[in-house]
């Protein structure tokens, strides 16, 4: 075995374009990211995407192809001071060696307003390459001065079969460290790993490289063999990617909401199960239950709110597993049920209309007349009490500020 301490995904990290795995769809012949590499001509730009796709990689080739200084920062660790000094770096190695700096910040969208701002005047004057990767959306996380200056690039998750190209490269790679000793790993065993990583190459290697250490405990001298037990131990602590509060947690309670909305009992219970298994918080999924059930079912049948709060109820006094099903039963019945959102966009067009319009006085006729002097005011005065009236409705009668006029938001669909 390897005493080497370097993480295995560190080790293997690809030195060319032709070794990176994944994200073809930038990294095709006549793309402006494949271009930018091969001709060492490299742009400030952004990689959004998520963990263990690839970004440092990138950033690392760009860099050696350009023959540019690699500098890496982390905005997890690094302040002001921290990127003024690699600054200054770079415009020394500039005027001593005429060589640019590639600036690779990590985790970017972690700096505030200030500390993005500082990159502006440098990347103007050419003092360096400024490439920032970012697990969250640089629309919502990125300065619009800095957001301008860059060329956005998406990386996606890796598909199975690149995570298993990734796998048997490793293996066949003498820097895994395993000297004489082979592996015996299943294609079969091999899948069921690539599938655990859920799309990230770092992961992938972690756990490759726990599952050999692992089994390879006792077999100096044999085969190592990663068997299911093996793999059922190194996976046993993982979790499918969730990012709460991030893209992909609202993007996954996006599609949750809109199966329900689209009447696709499945597809609402898939993206349910993607969000338990990844550690969600099952009180803000019952929340969002209560939403869809007074949103999207409204008054076609308002007993799916009592059920999306009996489904938060339980989940509060049992906690799981008994709330994670009680939650999925009223998912399923959102889904079936019918669908009216009558009320929501009445509810809309009146907030739009009191935001809007001011604070109108109340007709004088529907004022509250609790005291002699307020009915002395003319409060109340000529309303009409509607249980008096033919059928217990006062027509004609008006209820909107008087300057208003009579306003219709409440339109029913299907009686609702």
């Amino acid at each position: 075995m390897s005493n080497n301490m370097e993480p295995l995904a560190a080790r293997l990290r690809p030195n060319s374009l032709e070794a990176f795995v994944g994200q073809r769809h930038i990294l095709t012949p006549g793309k402006q990211l494949w271009q930018a590499i091969k001709s060492g001509n490299p742009h400030s730009m952004l990689l959004w995407g998520p963990p263990g796709t690839g970004k440092t990689t990138l950033a690392t080739l760009l860099a050696q192809k350009a023959n540019c200084e690699f500098v890496s920062i982390s905005a997890t660790m690094s302040g002001v001071r921290d990127i003024r000094e690699a600054i200054e770096n770079a415009k020394k190695i500039k005027d001593t060696d005429s060589r640019k700096t590639v600036l690779f910040v990590d985790e970017v969208h972690r700096f505030n307003k200030s500390q993005q701002d500082v990159f502006l005047p440098f990347i103007e004057d050419g003092t360096i390459v400024f490439i920032g990767a970012t697990t969250e959306n640089p629309s919502f996380e990125i300065n619009n001065a800095l957001l301008s200056r860059c060329r956005v690039y998406i990386l996606k998750s890796l598909e199975q079969i690149d995570m298993l190209n990734i796998i048997k490269a490793a293996l066949e790679n003498p820097k895994l460290g395993l000297k004489s000793s082979p592996v015996v790993f299943s294609e079969t065993l091999q899948k069921l790993l690539a599938q655990s990583a859920d799309g990230d190459a770092r992961q992938c290697l972690n756990l490759l490289e726990m599952a050999i250490s692992y089994a390879g405990v006792g077999c100096e001298n044999g085969p190592i063999i990663i068997d299911e037990n093996v793999l059922n131990e190194v996976m046993s602590g993982t979790l499918n990617r969730f990012d709460k509060g991030g893209d992909i947690f609202y993007d996954q309670i996006s599609a949750l909401h809109k199966s329900v909305r689209g009447s696709s009992p499945d597809a609402a219970l898939y993206w349910f199960a993607r969000m338990v298994s990844g550690g969600c918080d099952l009180q803000y999924v019952a929340r969002r239950v209560v939403r869809m059930a007074s949103e999207d079912v409204g008054n076609a049948d308002p007993k799916a709110l009592e059920i999306a709060l009996n489904a938060w109820q339980v989940q509060e006094r049992l906690g799981s597993p008994e709330g994670e099903l009680a939650i999925a039963q009223a998912i399923v019945y959102m889904a079936v049920a019918a669908k009216s959102n009558a009320t929501y966009m009445a509810f809309n067009a009146a907030m739009r209309d009191a935001k809007e319009r001011g604070s109108l006085s109340v007709p004088i006729h529907i004022r509250n007349a609790s005291t002699k002097l307020l009915k002395s005011m003319g409060h109340g005065k000529k309303y009409r009490y509607d249980h008096d009236e033919i059928n217990a409705f006062s027509a004609g009668q008006t209820y909107f500020p008087d300057t208003m006029g009579e306003q219709r938001y409440y339109k029913p669909d299907k009686g609702c």
